[in-house]
């Protein structure tokens, strides 16, 4: 339980390093090999989630979430445009690991508080969709499908048996980090999308660490 924690604390510097090292590059115009770089971070993570939580059923699952988002990863900056639909696919696969790995208990939702974190989500959800709809065109049904899993994958965060503040903390902020693509490429360009993007995507990865490793230790 130590030694995880030791871990942990020896190895998050080196990762905010490798992440903020990608992200501002992020306000440089694309290079070469940059989805090299980007994969570093979670390289890092899948290191650490290997050597800290261990191979049980739950944990094994969590890794290979973590192995399919650097997937999606490399999907995303190798071709942007072109593989977006791959990325997706990559994500959606990544968030059906780790509700796997986090046992939602959806009987819980029989309590007032965990329906209202439901309905927050519902209504967010909801608006994101009327928000972005009128560009989605082809690609509707993909973002519909992504969108819900998403928002189950965030939500387990609160329902799992294994919640805490660093769970949460990563679902919220995967929401923010989709939500931001979606928008930037759906809605309305953002200015240096990619920047604010990756700042909450590389904490909801970090988060979602930490919040199992935190579980694993109670």
């Amino acid at each position: 339980m130590k030694s995880n924690n030791f871990v942990i604390q020896k190895t998050s510097m080196l990762f905010v390093v490798l992440a903020t090292a990608f992200v501002l590059s992020t306000l440089a115009t694309p290079y070469p090999f940059s989805w090299a770089v980007k994969l570093l971070p979670m390289l890092l993570l899948i290191g650490v989630a290997i050597q800290s939580l261990g191979f049980s059923h739950e944990n094994r699952y969590f890794i290979i979430g973590l192995i399919a988002s650097a997937c999606g990863d490399f999907i995303l900056d190798f071709n942007r445009d072109g593989w977006f639909l791959f990325g997706l696919g990559a994500f959606f696969i990544a968030h059906l690991f780790y509700l796997a790995s986090l046992k939602p208990q959806f009987k819980k939702l029989a309590q007032v508080n965990y329906l209202m974190v439901l309905f927050i989500y519902l209504v967010y959800g909801f608006v994101m969709l009327l928000a972005l709809v009128d560009g989605l065109g082809e690609m509707l049904v993909p973002v519909i499908a992504y969108m819900t899993i998403l928002l189950i994958m965030a939500l387990a965060t609160v329902l799992s048996n294994k919640a805490n503040n660093w769970l949460i903390i990563g679902g919220i902020s995967f929401v923010l980090s989709d939500s931001l693509i979606g928008i930037d490429k759906f809605y309305m360009p953002i200015e240096q999308s990619h920047f604010f993007i990756m700042i909450t995507y590389y904490l909801a990865q970090f988060s979602l660490l930490k919040g199992f490793v935190k579980a694993k230790a109670q």
